[in-house]
Protein backbone atom coordinates (compact mmCIF):
# COMPACT_ATOMS: atom_id res chain seq x y z
CA UNK A 1 0.00 0.00 0.00
CA UNK A 2 2.45 2.74 0.76
CA UNK A 3 4.11 1.85 -2.92
CA UNK A 4 1.08 2.43 -4.13
CA UNK A 5 0.96 5.58 -2.35
CA UNK A 6 4.34 7.06 -3.86
CA UNK A 7 3.22 5.69 -7.16
CA UNK A 8 -0.15 7.67 -6.92
CA UNK A 9 2.26 10.70 -5.40
CA UNK A 10 4.63 10.19 -8.64
CA UNK A 11 1.32 10.66 -11.61
CA UNK A 12 -0.21 13.46 -10.02
CA UNK A 13 3.51 15.04 -10.05
CA UNK A 14 4.02 14.00 -13.30
CA UNK A 15 0.39 15.11 -14.30
CA UNK A 16 1.23 18.96 -12.81
CA UNK A 17 4.39 18.82 -14.72
CA UNK A 18 3.45 18.17 -18.16
CA UNK A 19 0.20 20.11 -18.42
CA UNK A 20 1.95 23.30 -17.06
CA UNK A 21 1.51 25.85 -19.89
CA UNK A 22 4.90 27.06 -19.31
CA UNK A 23 6.34 23.40 -20.39
CA UNK A 24 4.76 23.36 -23.76
CA UNK A 25 6.90 22.64 -26.47
CA UNK A 26 6.03 22.37 -29.82
CA UNK A 27 2.53 21.88 -31.37
CA UNK A 28 2.70 18.44 -32.73
CA UNK A 29 4.78 16.41 -30.50
CA UNK A 30 3.09 18.14 -27.53
CA UNK A 31 -0.05 17.37 -28.64
CA UNK A 32 0.89 13.31 -29.13
CA UNK A 33 2.69 13.19 -25.69
CA UNK A 34 -0.53 14.93 -24.20
CA UNK A 35 -3.20 12.23 -25.68
CA UNK A 36 -0.98 9.23 -25.14
CA UNK A 37 -0.13 10.79 -21.05
CA UNK A 38 -4.12 11.58 -20.91
CA UNK A 39 -4.42 7.87 -20.75
CA UNK A 40 -2.01 7.07 -19.46
CA UNK A 41 -2.24 9.08 -16.26
CA UNK A 42 -6.02 8.80 -15.93
CA UNK A 43 -5.53 4.46 -16.48
CA UNK A 44 -2.70 4.55 -13.64
CA UNK A 45 -4.75 6.85 -11.10
CA UNK A 46 -7.78 4.42 -11.53
CA UNK A 47 -5.24 1.33 -11.26
CA UNK A 48 -3.72 3.13 -8.10
CA UNK A 49 -6.81 3.43 -6.99
CA UNK A 50 -8.47 0.03 -7.10
CA UNK A 51 -5.58 -1.74 -5.75
CA UNK A 52 -5.57 0.56 -2.49
CA UNK A 53 -9.12 -1.03 -2.38
CA UNK A 54 -7.85 -4.93 -2.69
CA UNK A 55 -7.32 -4.98 1.10
CA UNK A 56 -11.32 -5.92 1.33
CA UNK A 57 -12.26 -9.54 1.68
CA UNK A 58 -15.36 -11.10 0.34
CA UNK A 59 -14.95 -14.23 2.89
CA UNK A 60 -17.74 -13.04 5.56
CA UNK A 61 -19.18 -14.71 8.57
CA UNK A 62 -21.96 -16.38 5.96
CA UNK A 63 -19.19 -17.71 3.63
CA UNK A 64 -16.90 -19.81 6.71
CA UNK A 65 -20.48 -20.47 7.86
CA UNK A 66 -21.03 -22.77 4.59
CA UNK A 67 -17.85 -23.90 3.98
CA UNK A 68 -17.50 -25.82 7.33
CA UNK A 69 -21.20 -26.95 6.41
CA UNK A 70 -20.58 -28.16 2.96
CA UNK A 71 -19.40 -31.35 3.42
CA UNK A 72 -21.32 -33.55 6.31
CA UNK A 73 -18.57 -36.25 7.41
CA UNK A 74 -21.09 -38.33 8.87
CA UNK A 75 -23.25 -38.36 6.16
CA UNK A 76 -19.66 -39.21 3.98
CA UNK A 77 -18.91 -42.01 6.77
CA UNK A 78 -22.30 -43.70 5.86
CA UNK A 79 -22.65 -43.67 2.14
CA UNK A 80 -19.17 -45.13 2.34
CA UNK A 81 -17.38 -42.32 -0.01
CA UNK A 82 -14.69 -41.74 2.53
CA UNK A 83 -12.48 -42.55 -0.53
CA UNK A 84 -14.10 -41.06 -3.46
CA UNK A 85 -14.27 -36.89 -2.68
CA UNK A 86 -15.90 -36.51 -6.33
CA UNK A 87 -18.98 -37.97 -4.76
CA UNK A 88 -19.20 -36.52 -1.72
CA UNK A 89 -22.89 -34.56 -1.15
CA UNK A 90 -22.80 -31.05 -0.82
CA UNK A 91 -24.89 -28.44 1.02
CA UNK A 92 -25.52 -25.22 1.25
CA UNK A 93 -27.65 -23.21 3.50
CA UNK A 94 -28.65 -26.75 4.77
CA UNK A 95 -30.24 -27.90 1.58
CA UNK A 96 -28.65 -30.10 -1.00
CA UNK A 97 -27.16 -28.35 -3.47
CA UNK A 98 -26.29 -29.77 -7.48
CA UNK A 99 -23.13 -28.55 -9.85
CA UNK A 100 -22.45 -29.45 -13.20
CA UNK A 101 -19.16 -28.72 -14.59
CA UNK A 102 -19.09 -27.44 -18.22
CA UNK A 103 -15.20 -28.06 -19.99
CA UNK A 104 -15.96 -26.41 -23.33
CA UNK A 105 -13.65 -27.86 -26.11
CA UNK A 106 -12.82 -26.05 -29.82
CA UNK A 107 -10.29 -27.74 -31.93
CA UNK A 108 -7.64 -28.24 -28.58
CA UNK A 109 -5.07 -30.97 -27.97
CA UNK A 110 -6.24 -34.30 -26.93
CA UNK A 111 -3.77 -34.17 -23.67
CA UNK A 112 -4.63 -30.85 -23.23
CA UNK A 113 -8.61 -31.69 -22.99
CA UNK A 114 -7.87 -34.85 -20.96
CA UNK A 115 -5.80 -33.06 -18.23
CA UNK A 116 -8.48 -30.93 -18.19
CA UNK A 117 -11.35 -33.65 -17.65
CA UNK A 118 -9.87 -35.28 -15.50
CA UNK A 119 -8.91 -32.69 -12.89
CA UNK A 120 -12.50 -31.46 -13.71
CA UNK A 121 -13.94 -35.24 -12.55
CA UNK A 122 -11.31 -35.30 -9.81
CA UNK A 123 -13.04 -32.00 -7.89
CA UNK A 124 -14.24 -32.77 -3.92
CA UNK A 125 -18.52 -32.72 -4.24
CA UNK A 126 -20.72 -34.42 -5.94
CA UNK A 127 -20.97 -32.95 -9.33
CA UNK A 128 -21.70 -33.66 -13.05
CA UNK A 129 -19.00 -33.35 -15.92
CA UNK A 130 -19.48 -32.78 -19.27
CA UNK A 131 -17.19 -31.80 -22.17
CA UNK A 132 -18.83 -28.91 -24.43
CA UNK A 133 -17.42 -29.78 -27.49
CA UNK A 134 -17.99 -27.47 -30.42
CA UNK A 135 -15.23 -29.03 -32.63
CA UNK A 136 -17.14 -31.41 -32.91
CA UNK A 137 -14.48 -34.67 -32.83
CA UNK A 138 -15.13 -37.92 -32.45
CA UNK A 139 -11.91 -38.20 -30.90
CA UNK A 140 -12.84 -35.82 -27.66
CA UNK A 141 -15.93 -38.24 -27.84
CA UNK A 142 -14.53 -41.47 -26.97
CA UNK A 143 -11.91 -39.75 -24.31
CA UNK A 144 -14.87 -38.16 -22.68
CA UNK A 145 -16.65 -41.75 -22.64
CA UNK A 146 -12.96 -43.35 -21.62
CA UNK A 147 -12.39 -40.77 -18.89
CA UNK A 148 -16.56 -41.10 -17.61
CA UNK A 149 -17.37 -37.85 -18.43
CA UNK A 150 -20.78 -36.63 -20.42
CA UNK A 151 -20.40 -35.68 -24.07
CA UNK A 152 -22.31 -32.89 -25.41
CA UNK A 153 -22.01 -31.94 -29.35
CA UNK A 154 -24.62 -29.53 -30.57
CA UNK A 155 -25.82 -29.21 -34.20
CA UNK A 156 -23.83 -26.07 -34.81
CA UNK A 157 -21.41 -22.89 -33.60
CA UNK A 158 -24.15 -20.22 -33.42
CA UNK A 159 -22.87 -17.99 -30.86
CA UNK A 160 -19.35 -19.41 -30.11
CA UNK A 161 -18.43 -20.38 -27.19
CA UNK A 162 -21.79 -18.36 -25.10
CA UNK A 163 -23.88 -20.28 -27.42
CA UNK A 164 -22.04 -23.56 -26.47
CA UNK A 165 -22.79 -22.73 -22.46
CA UNK A 166 -26.55 -21.67 -23.28
CA UNK A 167 -27.19 -25.01 -24.80
CA UNK A 168 -25.80 -26.98 -22.46
CA UNK A 169 -27.19 -25.12 -19.81
CA UNK A 170 -30.67 -26.05 -21.74
CA UNK A 171 -30.15 -30.00 -21.13
CA UNK A 172 -28.87 -29.45 -17.81
CA UNK A 173 -30.54 -28.85 -14.22
CA UNK A 174 -27.77 -28.44 -11.35
CA UNK A 175 -28.42 -24.97 -8.95
CA UNK A 176 -24.58 -24.04 -10.48
CA UNK A 177 -22.65 -24.04 -13.05
CA UNK A 178 -18.57 -23.90 -13.32
CA UNK A 179 -17.20 -23.17 -16.85
CA UNK A 180 -13.69 -24.33 -17.63
CA UNK A 181 -11.80 -23.77 -21.19
CA UNK A 182 -10.24 -26.79 -22.48
CA UNK A 183 -6.69 -25.64 -21.21
CA UNK A 184 -7.64 -24.80 -17.64
CA UNK A 185 -7.47 -27.17 -15.16
CA UNK A 186 -9.13 -27.61 -12.09
CA UNK A 187 -7.46 -28.36 -8.56
CA UNK A 188 -10.13 -30.59 -6.21
CA UNK A 189 -10.71 -27.61 -3.55
CA UNK A 190 -12.42 -25.72 -6.36
CA UNK A 191 -15.97 -26.13 -5.15
CA UNK A 192 -15.22 -25.92 -1.54
CA UNK A 193 -13.62 -22.74 -2.22
CA UNK A 194 -15.99 -21.30 -4.21
CA UNK A 195 -19.21 -22.29 -3.57
CA UNK A 196 -20.11 -20.91 -0.10
CA UNK A 197 -19.83 -17.93 -1.51
CA UNK A 198 -23.34 -18.54 -2.77
CA UNK A 199 -24.75 -18.88 0.96
CA UNK A 200 -25.50 -14.94 0.08
CA UNK A 201 -28.27 -15.08 -2.64
CA UNK A 202 -27.79 -12.39 -4.17
CA UNK A 203 -24.40 -13.77 -5.52
CA UNK A 204 -24.45 -14.13 -9.55
CA UNK A 205 -20.57 -15.57 -9.94
CA UNK A 206 -17.75 -16.00 -8.12
CA UNK A 207 -14.27 -15.85 -10.13
CA UNK A 208 -10.84 -17.32 -9.31
CA UNK A 209 -7.41 -15.89 -11.07
CA UNK A 210 -6.15 -17.32 -14.51
CA UNK A 211 -2.75 -19.11 -13.21
CA UNK A 212 -0.49 -20.25 -15.95
CA UNK A 213 2.36 -23.19 -15.63
CA UNK A 214 3.88 -22.85 -19.33
CA UNK A 215 6.04 -20.05 -18.65
CA UNK A 216 8.82 -21.36 -20.65
CA UNK A 217 9.26 -19.04 -23.39
CA UNK A 218 9.55 -15.44 -23.78
CA UNK A 219 6.26 -14.95 -25.23
CA UNK A 220 4.69 -16.93 -22.76
CA UNK A 221 5.92 -15.39 -19.77
CA UNK A 222 5.68 -12.00 -21.21
CA UNK A 223 1.83 -12.42 -22.00
CA UNK A 224 1.43 -14.53 -18.39
CA UNK A 225 3.11 -11.98 -16.25
CA UNK A 226 0.81 -8.76 -18.03
CA UNK A 227 -2.29 -10.60 -16.36
CA UNK A 228 0.11 -10.74 -12.68
CA UNK A 229 -1.40 -7.31 -10.97
CA UNK A 230 -4.42 -7.67 -12.82
CA UNK A 231 -5.21 -10.65 -10.80
CA UNK A 232 -3.19 -10.13 -7.77
CA UNK A 233 -4.59 -6.86 -7.10
CA UNK A 234 -6.88 -5.30 -9.58
CA UNK A 235 -9.60 -7.86 -9.07
CA UNK A 236 -9.38 -7.74 -5.82
CA UNK A 237 -9.59 -4.26 -5.11
CA UNK A 238 -13.41 -4.22 -7.61
CA UNK A 239 -14.63 -6.42 -5.22
CA UNK A 240 -15.43 -3.73 -2.85
CA UNK A 241 -17.03 -1.80 -5.13
CA UNK A 242 -19.13 -5.03 -6.66
CA UNK A 243 -17.29 -4.91 -9.80
CA UNK A 244 -15.57 -7.59 -10.15
CA UNK A 245 -16.30 -9.45 -13.92
CA UNK A 246 -15.80 -12.98 -15.22
CA UNK A 247 -12.72 -13.86 -17.44
CA UNK A 248 -14.37 -16.52 -18.75
CA UNK A 249 -13.05 -19.63 -17.15
CA UNK A 250 -12.24 -21.06 -13.62
CA UNK A 251 -15.58 -19.40 -12.49
CA UNK A 252 -18.74 -20.82 -10.97
CA UNK A 253 -22.00 -19.02 -11.80
CA UNK A 254 -25.84 -19.93 -10.33
CA UNK A 255 -27.98 -20.50 -12.58
CA UNK A 256 -30.84 -18.74 -11.56
CA UNK A 257 -28.99 -15.63 -12.39
CA UNK A 258 -27.90 -16.16 -15.49
CA UNK A 259 -31.87 -17.02 -16.68
CA UNK A 260 -32.56 -13.59 -15.27
CA UNK A 261 -30.69 -11.69 -17.94
CA UNK A 262 -31.97 -14.44 -20.70
CA UNK A 263 -28.58 -16.45 -20.66
CA UNK A 264 -24.74 -16.10 -21.50
CA UNK A 265 -24.38 -12.97 -23.56
CA UNK A 266 -24.07 -14.21 -27.26
CA UNK A 267 -23.84 -10.97 -29.38
CA UNK A 268 -20.18 -10.61 -28.78
CA UNK A 269 -17.04 -13.01 -28.41
CA UNK A 270 -16.20 -11.46 -25.33
CA UNK A 271 -19.21 -13.00 -23.82
CA UNK A 272 -17.85 -12.80 -19.96
CA UNK A 273 -17.41 -9.25 -19.98
CA UNK A 274 -20.69 -8.71 -21.52
CA UNK A 275 -22.41 -11.00 -18.93
CA UNK A 276 -20.91 -9.30 -16.14
CA UNK A 277 -22.31 -6.39 -16.78
CA UNK A 278 -25.77 -7.27 -17.23
CA UNK A 279 -25.62 -9.06 -13.83
CA UNK A 280 -25.18 -6.07 -12.23
CA UNK A 281 -27.11 -4.02 -13.97
CA UNK A 282 -29.46 -6.78 -12.95
CA UNK A 283 -28.47 -6.12 -9.32
CA UNK A 284 -26.44 -9.30 -8.73
CA UNK A 285 -24.01 -9.27 -6.67
CA UNK A 286 -19.85 -10.66 -8.12
CA UNK A 287 -17.29 -12.43 -5.95
CA UNK A 288 -13.42 -12.44 -6.98
CA UNK A 289 -11.34 -14.67 -5.13
CA UNK A 290 -7.68 -14.72 -5.20
CA UNK A 291 -7.02 -18.65 -4.42
CA UNK A 292 -5.39 -20.17 -7.30
CA UNK A 293 -7.80 -23.19 -8.04
CA UNK A 294 -6.98 -24.01 -11.95
CA UNK A 295 -3.99 -23.78 -13.60
CA UNK A 296 -4.13 -23.28 -17.23
CA UNK A 297 -1.62 -21.98 -20.34
CA UNK A 298 -0.96 -18.47 -21.99
CA UNK A 299 -0.29 -18.33 -25.54
CA UNK A 300 2.80 -19.57 -26.83
CA UNK A 301 2.75 -18.24 -30.15
CA UNK A 302 2.79 -15.12 -31.80
CA UNK A 303 0.03 -15.80 -33.64
CA UNK A 304 -2.14 -17.05 -30.12
CA UNK A 305 -1.07 -14.38 -28.54
CA UNK A 306 -2.22 -11.64 -31.04
CA UNK A 307 -6.07 -13.03 -31.79
CA UNK A 308 -6.37 -13.01 -27.84
CA UNK A 309 -5.65 -9.91 -27.21
CA UNK A 310 -7.06 -9.14 -30.61
CA UNK A 311 -10.45 -10.52 -28.87
CA UNK A 312 -9.90 -9.00 -25.30
CA UNK A 313 -9.03 -5.67 -26.70
CA UNK A 314 -12.31 -5.77 -29.19
CA UNK A 315 -14.96 -6.69 -26.24
CA UNK A 316 -13.50 -4.20 -23.89
CA UNK A 317 -13.86 -1.74 -26.65
CA UNK A 318 -17.37 -2.74 -27.70
CA UNK A 319 -18.74 -1.84 -24.17
CA UNK A 320 -17.67 1.40 -24.54
CA UNK A 321 -18.68 2.25 -27.82
CA UNK A 322 -22.04 0.13 -27.70
CA UNK A 323 -22.63 -0.08 -23.97
CA UNK A 324 -21.41 3.15 -22.03
CA UNK A 325 -21.12 2.24 -18.43
CA UNK A 326 -21.60 6.26 -18.20
CA UNK A 327 -24.62 6.45 -20.31
CA UNK A 328 -27.42 7.28 -17.72
CA UNK A 329 -29.40 4.04 -19.31
CA UNK A 330 -27.05 2.15 -17.32
CA UNK A 331 -28.20 0.93 -14.09
CA UNK A 332 -25.36 0.32 -12.53
CA UNK A 333 -23.43 2.26 -8.94
CA UNK A 334 -21.23 5.46 -9.38
CA UNK A 335 -18.37 2.96 -8.31
CA UNK A 336 -19.41 0.43 -10.82
CA UNK A 337 -19.43 2.71 -14.07
CA UNK A 338 -16.17 3.80 -13.02
CA UNK A 339 -15.06 0.21 -12.59
CA UNK A 340 -16.75 -0.62 -15.99
CA UNK A 341 -15.10 2.56 -17.59
CA UNK A 342 -11.62 1.80 -16.63
CA UNK A 343 -12.22 -2.22 -18.03
CA UNK A 344 -13.58 -0.59 -21.52
CA UNK A 345 -10.78 1.92 -21.80
CA UNK A 346 -7.95 -0.01 -20.51
CA UNK A 347 -6.77 -1.02 -23.94
CA UNK A 348 -6.06 2.70 -25.09
CA UNK A 349 -3.20 2.03 -22.72
CA UNK A 350 -2.44 -0.55 -25.69
CA UNK A 351 -2.13 2.39 -28.21
CA UNK A 352 -0.53 4.91 -26.35
CA UNK A 353 2.67 4.24 -27.61
CA UNK A 354 1.91 4.35 -31.02
CA UNK A 355 1.54 7.68 -30.12
CA UNK A 356 4.66 8.70 -28.23
CA UNK A 357 6.89 6.28 -31.27
CA UNK A 358 6.08 9.19 -33.63
CA UNK A 359 7.36 11.95 -31.19
CA UNK A 360 11.42 10.72 -30.89
CA UNK A 361 11.14 10.97 -35.29
CA UNK A 362 9.82 14.66 -34.99
CA UNK A 363 13.05 15.81 -33.15
CA UNK A 364 15.28 14.21 -34.68
CA UNK A 365 13.90 15.59 -38.73
CA UNK A 366 12.16 18.42 -37.47
CA UNK A 367 13.47 19.30 -34.59
CA UNK A 368 10.36 19.61 -33.17
CA UNK A 369 10.20 19.25 -29.30
CA UNK A 370 7.06 18.30 -27.26
CA UNK A 371 8.37 19.98 -24.17
CA UNK A 372 9.88 23.21 -24.06
CA UNK A 373 13.53 24.29 -24.80
CA UNK A 374 14.08 25.97 -21.42
CA UNK A 375 13.20 22.96 -19.53
CA UNK A 376 16.14 21.08 -17.97
CA UNK A 377 16.60 17.70 -19.06
CA UNK A 378 17.11 16.62 -16.19
CA UNK A 379 13.89 18.27 -14.23
CA UNK A 380 12.03 16.54 -17.31
CA UNK A 381 13.51 13.14 -16.57
CA UNK A 382 13.15 13.36 -12.50
CA UNK A 383 9.70 14.03 -13.03
CA UNK A 384 9.49 11.35 -15.68
CA UNK A 385 10.91 8.74 -13.62
CA UNK A 386 8.35 9.44 -10.40
CA UNK A 387 5.45 8.29 -12.90
CA UNK A 388 6.77 5.39 -14.58
CA UNK A 389 9.64 4.21 -12.53
CA UNK A 390 7.36 4.01 -9.22
CA UNK A 391 4.40 1.52 -11.28
CA UNK A 392 7.38 -0.24 -12.45
CA UNK A 393 8.41 -0.64 -8.44
CA UNK A 394 4.47 -1.73 -7.27
CA UNK A 395 4.80 -4.50 -10.70
CA UNK A 396 8.14 -5.61 -9.32
CA UNK A 397 6.90 -5.98 -5.96
CA UNK A 398 3.99 -8.04 -7.09
CA UNK A 399 5.91 -9.92 -9.44
CA UNK A 400 8.64 -10.48 -7.56
CA UNK A 401 11.59 -9.56 -10.05
CA UNK A 402 11.65 -7.21 -13.32
CA UNK A 403 9.50 -8.59 -16.24
CA UNK A 404 11.39 -6.90 -19.20
CA UNK A 405 9.36 -9.63 -21.05
CA UNK A 406 5.43 -7.34 -19.88
CA UNK A 407 7.20 -4.54 -21.34
CA UNK A 408 8.53 -5.38 -24.25
CA UNK A 409 4.63 -7.12 -25.42
CA UNK A 410 2.94 -3.39 -24.25
CA UNK A 411 5.67 -1.59 -25.85
CA UNK A 412 5.24 -4.37 -29.54
CA UNK A 413 1.45 -4.41 -29.49
CA UNK A 414 -0.05 -1.47 -30.34
CA UNK A 415 -1.05 -2.60 -33.67
CA UNK A 416 -3.86 -5.06 -32.56
CA UNK A 417 -4.98 -2.96 -30.33
CA UNK A 418 -5.41 -0.39 -33.46
CA UNK A 419 -7.15 -2.74 -34.97
CA UNK A 420 -9.58 -4.12 -31.79
CA UNK A 421 -10.37 -0.08 -32.30
CA UNK A 422 -11.30 -0.40 -35.59
CA UNK A 423 -12.97 -4.12 -35.05
CA UNK A 424 -15.46 -2.09 -32.60
CA UNK A 425 -16.44 1.15 -34.50
CA UNK A 426 -17.00 -0.93 -37.53
CA UNK A 427 -18.50 -3.73 -36.12
CA UNK A 428 -16.46 -5.99 -37.95
CA UNK A 429 -17.48 -9.48 -37.24
CA UNK A 430 -14.60 -11.96 -36.26
CA UNK A 431 -13.81 -15.30 -36.04
CA UNK A 432 -13.91 -17.17 -32.59
CA UNK A 433 -10.36 -18.60 -32.12
CA UNK A 434 -9.26 -19.92 -28.71
CA UNK A 435 -5.99 -20.16 -27.11
CA UNK A 436 -4.12 -23.59 -27.68
CA UNK A 437 -6.00 -24.98 -30.69
CA UNK A 438 -4.40 -27.41 -32.53
CA UNK A 439 -4.00 -26.67 -36.40
CA UNK A 440 -0.94 -25.95 -38.91
CA UNK A 441 0.34 -22.55 -37.67
CA UNK A 442 0.96 -19.35 -40.09
CA UNK A 443 3.44 -17.51 -40.27
CA UNK A 444 3.48 -15.13 -37.41
CA UNK A 445 5.22 -12.33 -39.49
CA UNK A 446 1.29 -12.41 -40.88
CA UNK A 447 0.58 -10.88 -37.72
CA UNK A 448 3.69 -8.60 -37.37
CA UNK A 449 3.76 -6.38 -40.74
CA UNK A 450 3.19 -3.64 -39.11
CA UNK A 451 5.82 -4.04 -36.16
CA UNK A 452 8.19 -4.94 -39.09
CA UNK A 453 7.49 -1.19 -40.94
CA UNK A 454 7.74 0.78 -38.00
CA UNK A 455 11.17 -1.40 -36.75
CA UNK A 456 12.35 -0.49 -40.10
CA UNK A 457 11.54 3.33 -39.60
CA UNK A 458 12.60 3.16 -35.95
CA UNK A 459 16.09 2.00 -37.37
CA UNK A 460 16.54 4.38 -39.99
CA UNK A 461 15.76 7.38 -37.58
CA UNK A 462 18.33 6.27 -35.51
CA UNK A 463 20.79 6.12 -37.93
CA UNK A 464 20.00 9.47 -39.09
CA UNK A 465 19.78 10.81 -35.68
CA UNK A 466 23.03 9.22 -34.93
CA UNK A 467 24.67 10.82 -38.20
CA UNK A 468 23.49 14.28 -36.86
CA UNK A 469 24.70 13.85 -33.18
CA UNK A 470 28.48 13.06 -34.36
CA UNK A 471 27.87 16.15 -37.38
CA UNK A 472 26.21 18.79 -34.74
CA UNK A 473 28.65 17.26 -31.69
CA UNK A 474 25.41 17.12 -29.29
CA UNK A 475 23.30 13.87 -27.90
CA UNK A 476 19.48 14.27 -27.09
CA UNK A 477 16.77 12.15 -25.21
CA UNK A 478 15.10 12.00 -28.52
CA UNK A 479 17.92 10.17 -30.29
CA UNK A 480 18.33 7.28 -26.72
CA UNK A 481 14.66 7.49 -27.13
CA UNK A 482 14.28 5.97 -30.43
CA UNK A 483 16.88 4.00 -29.76
CA UNK A 484 15.39 1.90 -27.13
CA UNK A 485 11.99 1.60 -29.00
CA UNK A 486 13.97 0.07 -32.02
CA UNK A 487 15.64 -2.03 -29.13
CA UNK A 488 12.36 -3.26 -28.18
CA UNK A 489 10.57 -3.85 -31.44
CA UNK A 490 13.48 -5.58 -32.73
CA UNK A 491 13.83 -7.99 -29.85
CA UNK A 492 10.05 -8.64 -30.21
CA UNK A 493 10.60 -9.35 -34.31
CA UNK A 494 13.86 -11.42 -33.33
CA UNK A 495 11.13 -13.76 -31.34
CA UNK A 496 8.90 -13.62 -34.10
CA UNK A 497 11.87 -14.63 -36.78
CA UNK A 498 13.10 -17.51 -34.34
CA UNK A 499 9.14 -18.88 -34.06
CA UNK A 500 9.28 -18.84 -38.04
CA UNK A 501 12.33 -20.47 -38.28
CA UNK A 502 11.05 -23.07 -35.98
CA UNK A 503 8.10 -23.04 -37.35
CA UNK A 504 9.44 -23.68 -40.64
CA UNK A 505 11.90 -26.80 -39.94
CA UNK A 506 8.96 -28.32 -38.34
CA UNK A 507 7.16 -28.06 -41.49
CA UNK A 508 10.22 -29.57 -43.94
CA UNK A 509 10.59 -32.02 -41.38
CA UNK A 510 6.75 -33.10 -41.86
CA UNK A 511 6.79 -32.93 -45.59
CA UNK A 512 10.63 -34.95 -45.48
CA UNK A 513 8.99 -37.90 -43.37
CA UNK A 514 5.85 -37.99 -45.88
CA UNK A 515 8.19 -37.95 -49.20
CA UNK A 516 10.11 -40.87 -47.29
CA UNK A 517 6.78 -43.01 -46.67
CA UNK A 518 5.46 -42.47 -49.83
CA UNK A 519 9.04 -43.21 -51.31
CA UNK A 520 8.73 -46.25 -49.22
CA UNK A 521 4.91 -47.57 -50.17
CA UNK A 522 6.14 -47.22 -53.84
CA UNK A 523 9.20 -49.97 -53.27
CA UNK A 524 6.93 -52.28 -51.38
CA UNK A 525 6.10 -55.21 -53.66
CA UNK A 526 2.29 -55.43 -54.84
CA UNK A 527 0.23 -58.25 -53.14
CA UNK A 528 -1.51 -59.81 -56.20
CA UNK A 529 -5.11 -59.50 -55.35
CA UNK A 530 -7.52 -62.94 -54.65
CA UNK A 531 -8.96 -64.90 -58.06
CA UNK A 532 -11.86 -65.90 -58.06
CA UNK A 533 -11.97 -70.27 -58.19
CA UNK A 534 -12.64 -71.09 -61.79
CA UNK A 535 -15.09 -74.23 -62.77
CA UNK A 536 -11.42 -76.29 -63.08
CA UNK A 537 -9.62 -75.05 -59.76
CA UNK A 538 -5.51 -76.17 -59.89
CA UNK A 539 -4.96 -78.74 -57.32
CA UNK A 540 -2.14 -76.25 -56.07
CA UNK A 541 -4.83 -74.31 -55.10
CA UNK A 542 -7.56 -76.05 -53.69
CA UNK A 543 -7.48 -79.61 -52.28
CA UNK A 544 -4.12 -79.94 -52.93
CA UNK A 545 -2.47 -82.10 -50.23
CA UNK A 546 1.06 -79.92 -50.06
Amino acid sequence: MMLVLLATIGVLAYATFIFRPSHHGDLLPFALVVTAETFLIAQALLALWTILSSGYDARDFSYHQAKRGLFDPEQVLALGLESTPRLWPMRLNEEATSVDVFVTTYGEDLDVIRRTVSAALAIRGRHRTLVLDDGRSDEVRDLARELGADYVRRPDNRGAKAGNINHALSITDGEFFAVFDADFAPRPEFLHETLPYFATDKVAFVQTPQVYGNLHTVLSRGSGYMQSVFYSLIQSGKNRFNAAFCVGTNVVFRRNAVADIGGIYEKSKSEDIWTSIHLHERGWRSIYTGAVLAVGDTPESVEAYSKQQLRWATGAFEILLRHNPLSRKRRLTTDQRIQYLTTATFYLNGIAPALLLIVPPLQIYFDLTPVALGVPTGTWLMYYAGFYFMQVVVALYTMGSFRWETLMLASASFPIYMQAMWNAITRRERQWHVTGRVGEARSPFNFTFPQVLVFLFLLLTTVVGAWKAQVTGSFNVALVWNALNTVVLGIFLAITYGEARTARDTRRTARRQARRAHRAARRRPAVPAPTAPTSDPSPHLVGDPR
